[in-house]
């Protein structure tokens, strides 16, 4: 089974084979970066086996990519998120855990449809409304727009894993998902049936959001609110008495008045009387069916039992009292509410229009009257069931709710009340709130229509994903309201690594941990159904019995596959599995299955699971002696599990085993009846076992043979492939083979493998996909284990076998880091629609996927997002930024350096077999401490997350310590100094290992020469040699002990640095040229310091000579210790007057320096306030100024 491979990674390889004689002058990524992807390939270097894992030989590490929509390419958002997951999975790789990273790709329901459809009309061919037309018309037009969908998935799928591996991610490719192949509907299919059996999915008709474009429902959480400027419009509603539903007459003013209502007697005592309501969307007046005031209202009391008339509608409808409506200001609103400044006290009421509405309806026992089709145009069809053809409302008919809203608006202008007022009585500018489809950026509508929901408020969803939260991350109140649960034995645990789960997950940083922890606060149940084509079909099939003269009894049909349940005379029945037999019966006797698909989020919240092989039986891996032989289903699931974990399956030295696998799986499948024993032999694949029963299975002998054991294993991806000569199965169906005898390809992940690691994603799907993993893994992985119905049917389970979960399950991570979104140099979000996206091949092909990924690193802060300046590239007309040229020029260096440390070491002949720390230089000491601290330091910032404090790390110890102090100071000695190669050639190798998670290909590319010369000994330094196929990504992680660790080299480099700092500062400021060696005039002291630094200031610092005496001729002044010296030698001769013109400045600037410190601690605010080593820190800190510029001042003194 092979990987796929990008056509462009494929050609770089074929282009550029690796070269024997070192690497290039020239650092051209192009060169290298596809050859090596194919070295990497080939060893199969990112397979995990999770055999290894069950052994308990490794501890696992696994991550679950987000998996991207098939909708477009990716982004650069894409390449952060990615490149932050490989920095995180190859270090652990390195680290010696089995590692997994699981790649896929999402179908994305609503996204993927719409594109195509959009797509499909700008080509001028049939859209999706079209293939409606067809499906209408009794064509396939369904499974021809499917195909149409299908397509376009297959293109950008293919497109996005040519992105991700240009890229370098390190995925097990072998093991690559899409949300909606086999294995994933196998898992979507059973966690619906599950839920729908448990009552935690249900059918209602309710309120939902509504995407008038894409026609389809929403949930609360793929709605997206924008500010919007609008209006306040002011509609008077006549209020009329009304005794019965035909009888009802006008309310005077002088009634109101009687009845104490405030403002009454300022109008004619006879004229009609009525209210007004402020409202955003006058069309929806249409569907009013009462008007609340708040029942502290003075008006209140003096409307209670009256209704309004409707204008044009005729509609009579009650006035309620409810505490919800806000008072206006005048009546006691609070002052400064916007809501209390623009409302009018009365509210009008629709609940099939608005949420707030629909609740205070229920409350009150309004009717419920939905005035709008799907497409958000007014219509009498869908629900307006008191519509009156003959009324003034048939003018609203047909209108987009755009063109009702002006026409309700001109109809009421165009009325009047009494002849003197218009029913139209104001106006009002208004900036609010509206939601809009995260799809089609329409505004959506609240529509009453019957969807599926998932009860997420249930406590075995909600309850268990807020308990899952740790505790420093909890609020008090949720505590409180949702206490951690005890494992089966009383004792907690926290870990996410099994019993409860709970207190398991952190988020990084901490600050989200409050966004997961308020949206279940405020839950409500979760809208599943949507109107689509593309996607999982609801398993549903219904029908109304009480719309049927006769039919055949629900009891009397098959129901092995299904579970059934009844609301009101419609039978609703869930299948498990497409059985054709079942289907058939169903849909014979009246049952029509669901239209409907699920929620692109429904098969998302299963990643973790469904990834993982679940819902497949998954034993844990086992002995043959733990087998219980009399029971045939363990036996059967054992073996499922075998074929991935036993580690003497290939024929080591030793083993009975090593049969080729297709044939034991024949005898296996012959004598599955046999039982006892005999199966228990069978199954575990024992050669010498089938041959003492009698069986006619020689054992093997032939290399041959073993050679095609060990590559049909290695094929199907359940052990790692070495060296394979053997070509006869490239034409054998492998997968096909395993599947008809039971294996499972996923057999053992769930175990190894779940709870995975850590989960690393964008802050806005925190509750559209974190929340939603949670809860769905705790729930799912808490119930009892699943138990075949027979031999042969792994992970089959007839309904109502299963127990109601006591408790939540694991978490699907433990660890949840959510990164930083990427924005232009505006601060805008990258978007095609604004143009100022990139896209990541093309910072790959002019920079570099190593440039990208160090670059992309660098960026990721936890605290802010990160900014990149976009500009067009004038050769390619693609956009591109400059900030790729910082990990351009940090590998160039890198490149340049390996360069000069092979050049060095040559080919190893002259390094000895060992080195012993002791003999070794200043500089090499000072190196390997300075290596143990960037390893330490590495470690730490990986281990938090702080993924720019890594690349920081890096830089230092890299480009900073290594390339511009260390291959500087030791190259005078470093040709003849064989334990100097030796302790190079170990350092690059460490830097190597460290540089590799983040810069994989440039580190591999250097590797491949640096791991052809022998690696000498040195006590205290441990780099094991690659598990793989000579990579570098699967070599050992620098282990470093303290030993080594020498902190008088450090002090004593640090102190050199220092000086030479100064010596550099002094030549630049003189612009000495670089090659001209100079003189230090220095006392007694530093000259004994720099006689014991072992040369390193005289090479560092281009000094000829060190001398205590004072200079004959000319020279200028520098300062270390707050005591002066000299340089000569700097040319010919010094100018004294630019000279004390420098030295002037240097001391202008000291003297502000010292103003500010003497300013700080005459501050009694700070001298008594602040801790006090800070106060002493700032005292020395002045007494060194003051010494600096005397020795300044003597300086010049001294130029005459």
């Amino acid at each position: 089974m092979e990987p796929a491979v990008c056509e462009a990674m494929m050609t770089q390889a074929a282009d550029a084979p690796m070269t024997q004689d070192g690497l290039s002058k020239a650092y051209r990524p192009v060169d290298h970066e596809g050859r090596i992807w194919r070295k990497w390939v080939d060893a199969r270097a990112f397979h995990a086996d999770p055999g290894r894992v069950l052994r308990g030989e490794a501890d696992p590490y696994c991550v679950l990519i987000p998996p991207p929509n098939v909708t477009a390419a990716l982004h650069l958002g894409h390449a952060l998120n990615n490149t932050i997951q490989d920095v995180l999975v190859r270090a652990h790789r390195m680290k010696g855990f089995e590692t997994l990273w699981m790649p896929g790709t999402d179908h994305a329901g609503i996204a993927t449809q719409t594109v195509v459809d959009r797509k499909l009309r700008e080509a001028g061919k049939p859209g999706l409304a079209e293939h409606k037309k067809m499906e209408a018309a009794g064509e396939d037009g369904r499974e021809k727009f499917v195909a149409q969908v299908q397509a376009w998935k297959d293109e950008f799928e293919a497109r996005i894993t040519e992105q991700l591996q240009m890229m370098g991610c390190s995925c097990d490719w072998d093991r690559q998902r899409f949300t909606m192949d086999e294995i994933c509907v196998r898992a979507v299919r059973e966690a619906f049936f599950r839920l729908f059996k448990d009552g935690l999915i249900y059918r209602g008709k309710r309120l939902v959001n509504w995407d008038p474009v894409t026609q389809t429902a929403l949930a609360d959480d793929e709605v997206e609110t924008k500010d919007v400027e609008g209006h306040f419009y002011y509609l008077r509603y006549p209020l009329v008495h009304k005794s019965t539903p035909e009888d009802h007459r006008p309310v005077t003013w002088s009634e109101l008045a009687a009845k104490g209502y405030p403002g009454a007697d300022e109008y004619p005592e006879d004229d009609e009387a009525w209210v007004t309501i402020a409202t955003t969307r006058p069309e929806t007046y249409l569907g009013d069916t009462g008007v609340a005031v708040n029942p502290r209202d003075p008006r209140a009391e003096a409307v209670r039992g009256l209704h309004v008339e409707l204008p044009l509608v005729g509609r009579v409808i009650p006035i309620v009292e409810d505490e919800y409506v806000v008072l206006p200001v005048k009546f006691g609103g609070p002052e400064g509410d916007p809501k209390a400044e623009y409302a009018t006290g009365f509210l009008k009421v629709t609940p099939a229009h608005d949420m707030n509405d629909w609740e205070l309806g229920q409350r009150h026992g309004l009717d419920v009257i939905n005035v709008m089709a799907p497409d958000a145009s007014i219509s009498a069809d869908h629900g307006w069931h008191d519509y009156d053809p003959h009324s003034g409302a048939h003018v609203f008919i047909g209108k987009s709710r755009e063109d009702a809203r002006e026409l309700v608006v001109r109809e009421f202008r165009a009325r009047n009340l009494n002849t003197t007022h218009t029913l139209l009585e104001a106006i009002r500018d208004y900036t609010h709130g509206v939601g809009h489809s995260y799809r089609s950026h329409a505004p959506v509508e609240y529509y009453l229509s019957d969807q599926w929901y998932c009860r997420v408020t249930d406590d075995r969803l909600r309850g268990t994903a807020q308990r899952a939260l740790r505790a420093d991350q909890r609020t008090a109140e949720s505590l409180g309201r949702w206490p951690e649960s005890r494992s089966p034995e009383g004792q907690m645990d926290g870990t996410g690594s099994g019993g409860s789960g709970d207190l398991g997950l952190t988020f990084h940083p901490p600050r989200y941990a409050k966004n997961y922890e308020s949206w279940h606060d405020n839950l409500r149940d979760w809208c599943i159904s949507r109107q689509l084509w593309w996607g999982h079909r609801i398993p549903v099939w219904q029908r109304d019995t009480n719309a049927m003269d006769s039919f055949v009894p629900l009891g009397e049909l098959p129901s092995s596959n299904g579970h059934a349940t009844t609301d009101g005379g419609v039978e609703f029945v869930c299948l498990r599995q497409d059985d054709a037999s079942e289907i058939e019966a169903l849909e014979s006797a009246g049952f029509v299955r669901d239209d409907d698909v699920l929620d692109t989020w429904f098969s998302s919240a299963l990643w973790p699971l469904s990834t993982l092989g679940w819902p497949a039986a998954d034993l844990p891996c086992v002995s043959a002696a733990q087998v219980d032989a009399a029971n045939p289903q363990q036996i059967q699931s054992v073996w499922v599990k075998r074929v991935g974990t036993w580690k003497d399956f290939i024929g080591e030295d030793g083993a009975e085993s090593g049969e080729l696998i297709d044939r034991l799986l024949h005898v296996r499948d012959q004598h599955q009846n046999a039982g006892g024993p005999q199966l228990a032999a069978y199954q575990l694949f024992r050669a010498g076992d089938l041959e003492r029963d009698g069986v006619n299975a020689a054992s093997l002998t032939k290399p041959d043979d073993i050679q095609e054991a060990t590559d049909l294993v290695c094929a199907v991806g359940i052990k790692t492939r070495e060296t394979v000569t053997s070509t006869k199965f490239d034409d054998f169906d492998i997968p096909a083979v395993l599947l008809r005898h039971g294996f499972q390809p996923t057999a053992g992940l769930l175990n190894a493998f779940n709870p995975t690691s850590v989960l690393c994603t964008a802050r806005e799907i925190i509750t559209l996909w974190v929340s939603r993993m949670v809860m769905f893994n705790r729930y799912f992985q808490g119930r009892s284990a699943l138990r075949a119905d027979s031999v042969g049917q792994a992970g089959a389970e007839r309904v109502g076998s299963e127990s109601r979960p006591t408790q939540g399950g694991p978490l699907p991570f433990r660890d949840v880091f959510i990164h930083a979104m990427i924005q232009d140099g505006e601060g805008r979000k990258m978007s095609k629609s604004l143009g100022n996206g990139v896209d990541p091949l093309d910072i790959i092909h002019s920079h570099g996927a190593d440039a990208m990924r160090f670059t992309l690193v660098e960026m990721t802060t936890q605290t802010q997002d990160v900014r990149m300046p976009v500009e067009n590239d004038a050769e390619t007309g693609r956009n591109t930024s400059p900030k790729f040229d910082l990990g351009r020029n940090f590998c160039n260096k890198l490149w340049n350096a390996a360069r000069f440390a092979l050049g060095i070491v040559g080919d190893g002949s002259a390094l000895p077999a060992s080195v012993d720390v002791h003999d070794l230089t200043l500089a090499d000491r000072w190196m390997l401490t300075r290596l143990r601290q960037g390893v330490a330091e590495v470690d730490a910032a990986l281990g938090s997350y702080q993924f720019s404090a890594y690349a920081k790390a890096l830089y230092d110890v890299v480009r900073r310590d290594f390339c511009d102090w260390y291959l500087e100071a030791i190259k005078p000695t470093a040709r003849e100094n064989t334990s100097q190669q030796a302790v190079l050639r170990l350092t690059l190798d460490a830097l190597l290992r460290i540089l590799h998670p983040v810069i994989p290909f440039i580190t591999e590319s250097i590797h491949e020469h640096l791991s052809m010369i022998p690696a000498p000994a040195l006590d205290g330094l441990t780099l094991a040699p690659p598990r793989m196929g000579e990579t570098l990504c699967t070599a050992g992680w620098p282990v470093i002990d303290p030993s080594l660790a020498d902190e008088d080299a450090v002090a004593r480099f640090e102190r050199v640095r220092s000086l030479v700092d100064m010596i550099r500062q002094t030549r630049s400021e003189h612009q000495v040229n670089p090659k001209r060696r100079i003189t230090l005039h220095v006392d007694a002291s530093l000259a004994a310091e720099i006689a014991s630094a072992e040369g390193l200031v005289e090479t560092l610092g281009g000094v000829e000579a060190i001398t205590t005496e004072a200079p004959s001729g000319m020279s200028v002044a520098f300062t270390f210790d707050g005591v002066e010296h000299r340089a000569s030698n700097l040319a010919d001769a010094v100018d004294a007057a630019t000279e004390r013109e420098r030295l002037s400045k240097q001391i202008a600037d000291l003297e502000k320096k010292a103003k500010a410190l003497d300013g700080r601690l005459s501050n009694p605010g700070y001298t008594d306030k602040a801790p006090a080593h800070l106060v002493q820190q700032t005292r020395d800190e002045r007494e060194a100024v003051g010494r600096d510029i005397e020795a300044l001042t003597r300086a010049i003194e001294g130029l005459g």
